[in-house]
């Protein structure tokens, strides 16, 4: 642990000095690349720099227990720092575990209604603001790149960008069936009635994930439907763009957020590249799963993964156990998600720490033998 310590910490000095470098500042992907990083290791140096001061202090405490007048004063600090150092330890632990590489970039988020009807696209929409105000309350920015709207307020289909720092880390819990359980409006004798949506989640593709061939891309424009604001459906903004179309490979995106050709054009092709990216993505795994003779869950769109119970005022997120699962619906639904996330993060990390103390218990015992 040491070692990948110190390595980090090398690395941290690195990115500090390139960002001091003037030509760093001109590559604006590079700069964002190092700040990002800069983020990222920050908390880890700033522990490594308490445990170094600690330690110093520590080795200065232990020895005044040798002199009598001081020996009281200099037990209660040892006892002090020895806890924090301890504390820090664990810390630094956490810090170590593996994380995700797609945790900073931005999202895909696609809704699309389940079983239900009518009330699962409704509950879509309800999903689509709890989101907003989600990613608002991180200084997120959603936006809706293309919505099948219907008559009575829901959708059977939204689409949508949430942009900003950290925005996968934020939403990859998401992904999978979200269940409502609750009273429609237009159910004239109360009956609770269960819907379905499917939420995906798609880190935004990037040049260096996909390669997307253009030759192999249909690309139609016409004129944006539904809700725009004036000068919609007066000119042909809007972008379809189907990947090998007509064959079972074929993918299909439509955007018709902006009134720009050119940048639903653009944001059309990142959709396709995240979704084409997701389904390598997906292909690899199941191979993966394969070739060990075991299923492993991956928070594929067919788990139900959370249930929003309106009668009882509760959303239970399945993954989860005991009182972690259990959640008030009306600051859920309101955007209040941070303290279903976090669970979620912890459970994680103490899976991960599990399987390190497991992997290196093994490898412990393979040296001894």
């Amino acid at each position: 642990m040491s070692g990948r310590l110190s390595e980090l910490a090398a690395e941290f000095g690195m990115v500090e000095r390139a960002l001091g470098d003037p030509s760093a500042m001109a590559n604006s992907r590079e700069y964002a690349r190092l700040t990002r990083r800069h983020r990222e290791l920050l908390p880890l140096v700033t522990l490594l720099r308490e445990q170094s001061g600690l330690e110093t202090d520590l080795a200065g405490a232990q020895e005044l227990l040798t002199d009598p007048d001081m020996r009281e004063l200099a037990q209660g600090e040892v006892a002090q720092i020895s806890s924090r150092l301890a504390d820090i330890a664990a810390e630094l632990e956490v810090l170590l575990l593996p994380t995700d590489p797609d945790d900073g970039k931005n999202v895909i988020l696609e809704l699309r209604a389940g079983a239900g009807g009518a009330e699962a696209g409704l509950f879509v929409m309800d999903l689509l603001r709890m989101y907003t105000r989600y990613a608002e309350g991180l200084n997120l920015k959603l936006s809706v790149l293309d919505a099948s709207e219907s008559d009575l307020g829901g959708a059977s289909k939204v689409v949508a960008e949430v942009s900003g720092e950290f925005a996968f880390r934020a939403f990859k819990w998401e992904r999978g069936v979200h269940r409502v359980q609750r009273v429609p409006a237009t159910e004239s004798q109360g009956r609770i009635h269960t819907s379905t949506v499917t939420v995906a989640v798609l880190p935004e593709a990037d040049e260096h994930d996909v390669t997307l061939d253009l030759s192999e891309v249909r690309i139609d424009v016409f004129r944006s439907q539904g809700a725009g604001g004036q000068g919609v459906n007066t000119t042909d903004s809007a972008v379809r763009a189907v990947y090998r179309a007509g064959t079972p490979d074929e993918i299909m995106v439509v955007c018709q957020d902006g009134r720009s050709q050119i940048k639903n054009r653009e944001k059309a092709l990142v959709v396709l590249a995240s979704r084409l990216a997701e389904r390598e993505r997906a292909a690899r795994e199941a191979r993966e799963r394969n070739e060990r003779a075991s299923q492993v869950g991956s928070g594929d769109r067919s788990e139900k993964i959370r249930t929003y119970n309106y009668p009882q005022n509760r959303v239970t997120d399945h993954r989860l156990e005991g009182e972690a699962k259990n959640h008030p619906l009306d600051s859920v639904i309101a955007g209040a998600l941070n303290p279903v996330v976090a669970a979620l993060a912890r459970d994680e990390r103490e899976r991960q720490l599990m399987h390190l103390a497991a992997s290196e218990e093994g490898a412990q015992q393979h040296g001894a033998a």
